[in-house]
């Protein structure tokens, strides 16, 4: 019999290809999108697979916005990190969970959940298969493309651009207020039910005893869910700048250069994760553009804290070459600008080129939204267009205006938000 008249080897198997095959398009569209839009996009594309509620991704590499969410509202706007911790707990990395009923967002439900490789969590509530025949093959392949985007996602915040920077100190810092009083008022509650249960004027022992040691456990657990929560919004420095020397030894190993590290003080102040993860990536970019330059075989790199200030310093030995205005040195000043740092190049001919940044570790007061703009009717639809990431010709299209019309509103929108681009303006409209 030949191959022709013999039956497809892979017929059994066609809709297994076929999921594959919806999911690794699907994959591909998620990896082009903003790290900002991860988990709607990618929530679009298991559609069709796996059913589902609500999907959330709990990744500790995003340290502003360790939780990307979308779907009900009920669900992701009440959904915990110390629940999906409990989730991620048992789990060992490439295990799956499926069907079963975990606490989400305060009460149970049932769930299908992945960790990735990077140690990423992906929980999807009230799972519906689309076809229950292929559950096994289906798991299989939301967790092989799982472990694609999770490290996209570590990726993408390893190179953060400035519209994801100023998205997590933003977000950083309101969590931070909010964790603050939580804290604060749960403690104070806490204590004050201590001092009443150890009064002598209570009676009843027992109970009292009972009480107290509930009482003293409840305020373990939030002392540790407050710790949690600032591990994931602060990393030691000396600890960011040991990665700082794993990210640049590839350079030192196999590109022969000489790289050396002035280590901060052992002792400084921690640093916010969005600005760990920018420090890192400035002075990557930094080296890289330094050894562009003929004849550098040598690179200082120094961090320093003055309290306020992350300090970076960066200088070679080269020709001295290296100018302010060009695209990689711009790009790596939009992301000191996007945290409210500087970055400043010196090149003296003959002796080599500097590169000076400092990146505050308070993150600003927070601006006023678009409420509080005083935009027009015809404002707030651009802005909202602007937002969602459309151009100016679909803008006029879709208003019905010109181009140059959008221009003009364009330009309205960013002098009233104080904002310098276009993406800075879709942050703050956020």
């Amino acid at each position: 019999m030949s191959l022709v008249d013999s039956p497809h080897p892979f017929a059994d198997s066609a809709p297994t290809l076929l999921a594959g095959s919806v999911l690794l398009d699907g994959v591909l569209d998620v990896l082009d999108g903003s790290l900002l839009d991860i988990a709607g996009s990618f929530s679009r594309m298991l559609a069709p697979i796996i059913g589902h509620s609500a999907l959330v991704i709990f990744t500790e590499d995003c340290t502003g916005r360790p939780q990307k969410k979308a779907g009900a509202k009920e669900i992701i706007d009440r959904v915990s990190i110390a629940e999906l911790d409990a989730v991620r707990s048992p789990l060992a990395v490439r295990d799956r969970l499926i069907g079963e009923q975990r606490e989400i967002a305060g009460r149970l439900r049932p769930v299908a959940a992945w960790v990735a490789p990077t140690g990423a969590l992906l929980v999807l509530t009230n799972p519906v298969m689309a076809d229950p025949a292929l559950e096994a093959a289906a798991m299989a392949l939301v967790a092989s493309a799982w472990s694609v985007v999770a490290q996209s996602i570590r990726h993408q915040v390893a190179t953060a651009g400035p519209a994801y920077l100023m998205d997590s100190r933003s977000t950083s810092t309101e969590r931070a207020r909010v964790i603050a009083e939580l804290s604060d008022d749960h403690a104070m509650t806490l204590e004050s039910l201590l001092a009443v249960l150890r009064s002598e004027r209570t009676g009843d022992a027992a109970a009292r005893q009972s009480a107290a040691e509930l009482a003293a456990a409840a305020m373990v657990r939030l002392r540790s869910l407050s710790d949690r929560d600032r591990s994931l919004a602060e990393e030691p420095v000396v600890g960011a700048f040991a990665r700082l020397r794993d990210d640049l030894a590839p350079l030192m190993r196999f590109g022969g250069l000489d790289v050396q590290f002035v280590e901060p003080p052992v002792n400084g102040r921690a640093l916010p994760g969005e600005v760990a993860h920018a420090a890192r990536a400035i002075v990557r970019g930094a080296v890289l553009a330094l050894v562009e330059q003929p004849g550098v075989n040598r690179v200082r790199v120094q961090w320093d804290c003055d309290g306020s200030n992350l300090l970076v310093n960066i200088r070679d030995d080269g020709p001295g070459d290296l100018q302010s205005d060009g695209q990689s040195v711009r790009q790596l000043t939009s992301r000191a600008t996007a945290l409210a740092g500087t970055l400043r190049v010196e090149s003296t001919p003959g002796w080599g080129s500097e590169v000076a940044v400092a990146l505050p570790l308070d993150a600003p007061a927070l601006t006023i939204g678009p409420s509080e703009w005083g935009l027009s009717a015809r404002e707030r639809e651009v802005l909202e267009l602007v937002a969602s990431g459309a151009r100016n010709r679909s803008i006029a299209g879709t208003l019905s205006i010109s181009e140059n019309t959008v221009k003009f509103h364009v330009a309205n929108l960013l002098r009233k938000a104080g904002a310098s681009t276009r993406a800075e303006l879709a942050v703050l409209a956020l």
